[in-house]
Formats: C-alpha cells, structure tokens, sequence
C-alpha cells in the first residue's frame, strides 16, 4: 500500500521543508579535507542501470528581488551497484564552488534534491562482448567503477576486469582501495572473483606522492609498463573493452591511446569496444 503525503495541521506539530524530488541522508563520510561520500535513500521507482548517473543538488539561496529558489544541479555517478537498496555517491570538496561548498557540509537526515531520470554511456550495454574490461578512472571518476566492479553481471561478462585509478596523493587512493579490500572479503563476491581473486585487478598510481606505482596512467599506457606489469602482451579490439571516466585531459589521452591499438568509440545505440563518459564532472 503507498503511503500517501499527510500535511499535519497541528499547531504544535514541526515543519519539516521538503525538496521537489527529496531523497534523505543516511551517511556521510569525509575521506580527506577534498574528498567525501554520502549515501542517501534510493526512490522506489528508481531503475538504474550499473554506471549511470543523476542529477544531484541543493535549493540555491533565495532571489534577492523575487524570493524565489531555484535548484543548483550537478552530475554525479551513482557509485552503488543497482540492486542496492540505498545510493552512494562520491564528491570533490569544492569550497568555493556554488554546489559543493554546501553539500559538503550534509548530515544524515538532510535532504537532498535527485533527479530520478538516470542516464550515461558507462554501462555494458554500450560495449561488444570481450574477454578483459578496463576501468580507466581519475579523482572522483572511480564512482560509476565503483558501481560496476559490485555489479554480478561484470563478472559474468568478462574474465578479467582491471581497475586503474590515479590520483596526486596516496591518501586520495583510499575509497578505492577500501572498496576492494570489501569485496575481496566479502563472501559472495569472492564467489564472483575465483579462487585466487584475481578476476579483479586493482592498479593505482600517484603523480606527486611516492608509492608503489608512480605515474599518469597514460604514460604508463604509452610506455607499456602498465601491461608489463600485469603481464598483457596481446591488448587489442579482440579481446580488450574499456570505460574512461575523469578529468577532461584523460579521457582525450585516452581516447587516443585506445584507438592507436584499433579500439572504436561505443554508445548505447552502437556498442563497440571502449566508451567514455563525457558528462562527468569531477
């Protein structure tokens, strides 16, 4: 039975403000001083297809001539697989930034504004069949992955799916690296992952500070490090499918990278063998 929207006229009774499209906080996490998550409540005709994103925001101040608000509005990958209850999100710290130096300040039981109208081209949908998917990610790009990498059906798709994440510090690496530390341990993924849990592959990198791996993972595309190291001498149309999510700078490398080893750009309406998503912003 649906509950229906009951305005209570008692005078003593709170006024709780409700946004058009309202979903509610239920965790926030502060991972560094520019980066944090929240997971807010998942509308129950929400349908989503793993990598997609919505429309998240907060109510701008108010007009100073007509009182009126209007919404302020952003992109965000929904970093939670779709049969998840809740929906995770993943965001810079922007302190001066109309949209993020609000809503990083949110609580659990705020509110927030999602716009249920999920779309973007991270999705298998948009990829030909292959034997290894590449999750190319920068900074906050890793959200939609994060989606994919709990989804089941990745698995079942592919035999090998590498994560590359790369970031200027090490302690920017840490919501990656937590997320698969999870799944390595949690019981029905490593069902999902093999024996050796090694049908996930997680390489990250740091351009400014020291760590086991340094470098733009572009350069070590180029390079041929990066398939050195994971032992990969046969990458190609063949085999290889990709997503690229990050700055506007990697996605052109990228792109140009994938397609000097014979990789076509893919969408919905014509999969082929890498994607990008160009609405990200992050």
């Amino acid at each position: 039975m649906t509950e229906l929207a009951v305005t209570d006229t008692k005078a003593d009774a709170p006024k709780v403000p409700t946004l058009p499209d309202a979903q509610t906080v239920t965790a926030v996490k502060h991972w560094t001083d520019t980066l944090f998550s929240f997971r807010v409540t998942r509308p129950a005709s929400l349908r989503f297809r793993s990598g997609e994103f919505v429309m998240i925001g907060l109510m701008g101040d108010p007009d100073p001539k007509t009182g009126k608000q209007k919404p302020l509005l952003r992109a965000y990958s929904i970093a939670s697989p779709s049969w998840d209850e809740e929906l995770e999100f993943y965001s810079i710290k922007v302190q001066d930034g109309p949209l993020t130096s609000r809503l990083q300040h949110i609580q659990p039981g705020d509110q927030v504004i999602l716009r249920p109208k999920p779309v973007g081209t991270l999705v298998h949908d948009a990829l030909l069949p292959g034997k290894r998917c590449w999750f190319f990610a920068t900074g906050t790009g890793i959200a939609p992955f994060a989606s994919l990498i709990r989804d089941p059906e990745t698995y079942e798709l592919y035999d090998r799916i590498i994560l590359t994440h790369t970031c200027r510090e090490v302690k920017d690496l840490e919501y990656g690296r937590q997320l698969v530390d999870s799944l390595r341990s949690d019981e029905m993924m490593r069902e999902l992952l093999g024996d050796g849990l090694d049908k996930l592959v997680y390489y990250p990198t740091t351009t400014r500070e020291q760590s086991p791996k340094m470098g733009r993972v572009t350069d070590l595309l180029r390079s041929g490090e990066l398939f050195r190291d994971l032992g990969i001498d046969d990458f190609g149309p063949e085999h290889d499918r990709a997503m690229v999510c990050g700055s506007m700078g990697l996605n052109v490398e990228i792109k140009e990278i994938l397609e000097s080893h014979g990789l076509r750009e893919g969408a919905n309406s014509e999969p082929l063998e890498y994607v990008v998503e160009k609405a990200f912003v992050g």
